[in-house]
């Protein structure tokens, strides 16, 4: 069982304010602040070059611990500049010929659905969108049929959509794609801290995802996933001397592990810092975590359907820590502002189509408010929400 108290104390300022913004950016635990600020103060005495030297071991030590959160193999992981860099070094990396099929959903994140359209123009694939079930989530039954016809190269969809708590029956949807000899791309950024993560039970072939959401790192690092036999038929979209080594004049060899969709240069201490933020997690216990989460978002959905004038916008047999709502009479944005503004500061987010463009569009939605529990946050802490709500 998780130690609340213990939690607390170890996540500085969580008395000072109400942070339900955990889907944006978690607040860290003390271990990753010290990771970071051991680091940048060796760069400090020793030098930055010299400071990474120092820390090899460390360094090397968090693609271990990254491997262990998802099941994989330590060669199978690269860190890189963000969950977005991770994510379109994979994506632009395979090999589409003009006619091939994208499959996404309906919570595809829009900053992934724009490669698509820009492949579109490129080399000409085509893009459908699966529709969903009763339930909000992909419908198996349809993307079963279509992969049963010819065409499809790639299913890439988010595992949580960022606009709500719906979890992708992702394990069922890895099957029929290995089943069907189709690649599938995950999006984990909103799972990867908060769900337990298995690569080989979900079937994926690849898999993104950030360090400063619900892993609570720091900002600046996202990692990726990829299948070792998958990735040595890869070549990133860029490459440089650390992605592969100069053999002639004429002539380059890309490296075989997974790092060949890293750069040289990175920031080391925010990389020291998200394997203290992953190995903190791990320490935990993921499955400990996403059960705490698990019951304060159904905790503050059943107290907002309380709340004159409030409607809840989750969808989904399974529920996650995000909590979208709206107001009748108050913007998402003034809310937000409002609640920001209280004696002790209580932080939200807002989600717009910007984000999630097919999926807004689809319910009719201008933008919610996004409330996003951590294991850390408190029973209490919602309950002083939901009175700034009843006060507003």
């Amino acid at each position: 069982m998780l130690d609340l108290d213990q939690l607390r104390t170890d996540t500085p300022h969580c008395q000072q304010l109400i942070h339900l913004n955990n889907a944006g950016a978690s607040l860290a635990p003390r271990v990753v602040l010290d990771a970071v600020n051991r680091h940048q103060m060796r760069e400090v005495e020793m030098g930055g070059y010299e400071a990474a030297d120092a820390a090899l071991t460390e360094h090397e030590a968090v693609y271990h611990s990254v491997a262990r959160l998802l099941n994989a193999k330590a060669s199978e992981i690269a860190l890189v500049d963000n969950a977005t860099r991770a994510w379109d070094m994979l994506f632009y990396a395979l090999p589409f010929k003009p006619g091939d099929v994208v499959l996404t959903s309906v919570s595809e994140y829009s900053g992934n659905y724009i490669p698509y359209l820009q492949l579109r123009q490129r080399c000409g694939i085509t893009i459908e969108v699966l529709p969903n079930d009763e339930h909000g989530q992909v419908c198996l039954k349809a993307l079963e049929q279509r992969l049963q016809r010819p065409g499809v190269a790639l299913v890439s969809l988010p595992m949580v959509a960022s606009n709500g708590g719906a979890v992708q029956p992702v394990q069922a949807i890895g099957a029929l794609c290995r089943a069907g000899g189709v690649l599938f791309l995950l999006d984990a950024c909103q799972a990867a801290g908060q769900i337990p993560l298995d690569v080989k039970a979900i079937g994926c072939h690849m898999l993104t995802a950030t360090s400063r959401k619900y892993l609570r790192g720091p900002r600046g690092v996202g990692f990726l996933y990829v299948d070792l036999e998958l990735c040595q038929r890869l070549e990133p979209p860029f490459l440089d001397l650390h992605a592969a080594s100069l053999i002639t004049a004429q002539q380059y060899e890309v490296r075989a592990d997974a790092r060949r969709f890293e750069s040289w240069e990175h920031n080391m201490a925010a990389t020291l810092g998200f394997g203290a933020a992953v190995d903190y997690a791990l320490a935990c216990g993921v499955d400990k975590l996403w059960a705490r989460i698990q019951t304060l978002g159904n905790y503050l959905r059943r107290e907002l359907a309380q709340v004159p004038g409030v409607h809840c916008h989750d969808q989904g047999g399974l529920l996650t820590g995000l909590v979208t709502f709206s107001h009748q009479r108050h913007s998402a944005s003034e809310i937000r502002q409002y609640l920001a503004q209280r004696p002790t500061r209580i932080n939200v987010s807002v989600a717009g189509p910007a984000s999630t463009w097919l999926d807004m569009h689809q319910r009719g939605l201008t933008e919610m408010v996004r409330a996003s529990v951590h294991a850390y946050n408190t029973e209490a802490e919602l309950d002083a929400l939901i009175q700034a709500l009843h006060t507003l």
